[in-house]
């Protein structure tokens, strides 16, 4: 490891660095609430049907799905500071495309540009860290991780506030200056970084993922068009059936795979995963649904809606910091448990509040979401690694990635082809499932 440059506690530069990685770490959490927000607009400006408006951010979790492994080990292997330049780039210029698109497809395609950056925006920073603050890396990643996830809180006003003032085009440009920023904050401060490692990056693998996920999406979506019948819905489950069967068989067999199909053999860590699959699964379908539904029973402004989405991240921004000391205290199982409660909670508030458009109650079940998904978020992480040799940490905070992603679009793909009623109701379904497999599979590992 190239580690030339050397930093004291005192050096401001460093912390500045830190700083600058967190805002960049920030943008994917911005994007992600930002854009839900700008949703009902988007639709009206380009004209949009719900399963056309569902892959504006599908899109998105797709390239995020196939290629944040393939990011890490690419920065692992050629630089980490190389490869984060690149993704700020690659980030400013599909941010810049998105907000000058005119039509549906241009728009979906920096949507996937846009997917492959934060991908790198998300994994190159955290892989710095160390390098920068060998001695206060907790600290650092605090500093990293509190920047970040103000994104999430900030996304629902800062969309309202630009959509309502200017256009949803706006939404993507106020990207750029915030990319600068990071890129002056971190240029000529971050040593650069390799890993001693020459692992191989499997560029075959990654291709299958790019390949059997949108194949997946795209049947599931159309199956309310075609039937389940249709000879173009059979054989597209058949042929996402052969290439996984293949992706399957090479990541078995090969020394470094995307993801390690062998960690599936370990219960707790199966359960932690199952848990942060459907996490992501629940809140994909649900900031998706929000702004439609409001806009749709009451023609919310974008300002309120913005404000309304508000609720939950703030949640999230408050809940996240004391669930892992909760778990200290009472244990994963029962913070698990609890944060599904609250989702079950929240999705049957949701279906009973179907036409209310009072906002005091409204919010109810939208706090509720936001403190299950952080009583959920870090325990199921806690639940996954805790249960692993930390050799095989990395592969395995990979394979948690990929999957969480994967959750967020399989759940917005199944919702975008059901009502409102009929998503909360799925995502009801999934939630008790996920209850039941946390409380009774750690009783029986603890055992």
């Amino acid at each position: 490891m190239d580690n030339s440059l050397k930093f004291s506690m005192k050096d401001k530069a460093p912390w500045l660095a830190a700083f600058g990685l967190g805002l960049a770490n920030f943008l994917g959490c911005l994007d992600l609430t930002i854009v839900n927000t700008a949703l009902p607009v988007i639709q009206h400006s380009l004209e949009l049907d719900k399963l056309q408006l569902q892959w504006i951010m599908n899109a998105l979790l797709l390239a995020l799905t196939a290629f944040m492994v393939v990011a890490g080990k690419l920065a692992d292997r050629y630089g980490r500071r190389r490869v984060l330049y690149i993704g700020m780039l690659l980030f400013a210029a599909a941010s810049l495309g998105a907000g000058l698109s005119s039509n549906f497809h241009t728009l979906v395609f920096f949507r996937f540009i846009q997917g492959v950056a934060i991908a790198i925006l998300y994994t190159a920073p955290i892989a710095l860290i160390p390098v920068i603050f060998p001695e206060n890396t907790g600290k650092a990643m605090g500093i990293l991780f509190g920047v970040s996830g103000l994104g999430l809180a900030m996304g629902p006003v800062i969309g309202g506030i630009l959509t309502s003032f200017f256009s949803w085009h706006v939404i993507f440009f106020i990207n750029l200056p915030i990319i600068l920023i990071s890129f002056l904050l971190c240029f000529k401060i971050l040593p650069e970084s390799k890993s001693s490692d020459k692992d191989k990056v499997d560029l075959v693998g990654a291709g299958l993922l790019i390949l059997v996920l949108p194949l997946l999406i795209f049947t599931t979506v159309n199956i309310h068009i075609l039937g389940w019948r249709s000879m173009q819905t059979i054989g597209g489950y058949f042929l996402t059936i052969v290439l996984f069967s293949f992706f399957v068989w090479r990541e078995r067999t090969i020394k470094f795979p995307i993801i390690d199909f062998n960690l599936f053999m370990n219960q707790r860590f199966l359960i932690g995963l199952g848990a942060n699959f459907f996490l992501a699964f629940f809140y994909a379908v649900v900031l998706f649904f929000i702004p439609l539904h409001l806009n749709g029973i009451d023609n919310f402004s974008d300002e309120k809606i913005g404000l309304m989405l508000l609720a939950p991240t703030i949640m999230v921004a408050i809940f996240s910091p004391l669930s892992g000391g909760l778990c200290d205290r009472f244990g994963t199982r029962f913070i698990l448990s609890l944060g599904y409660i609250f989702f079950i909670i929240s999705a049957f508030l949701q279906m009973i509040f179907f036409n209310i458009t009072q906002v005091d109650l409204l919010l109810v079940p939208y706090v509720f979401f936001g403190i299950g998904w952080a009583f959920i978020l870090s325990p199921s992480l806690i639940t996954a690694l805790s249960s692993l040799p930390k050799d095989v940490g990395g592969v395995a905070m990979g394979t948690v990635g990929t999957l969480h992603n994967f959750g967020g679009a399989l759940g917005l793909a199944i919702g975008s082809v059901l009502s409102y009623d009929g998503s909360m109701q799925l995502i009801l379904g999934t939630s008790v499932f996920s209850l039941v497999l946390i409380f009774f599979g750690l009783v029986k590992t603890a055992k």
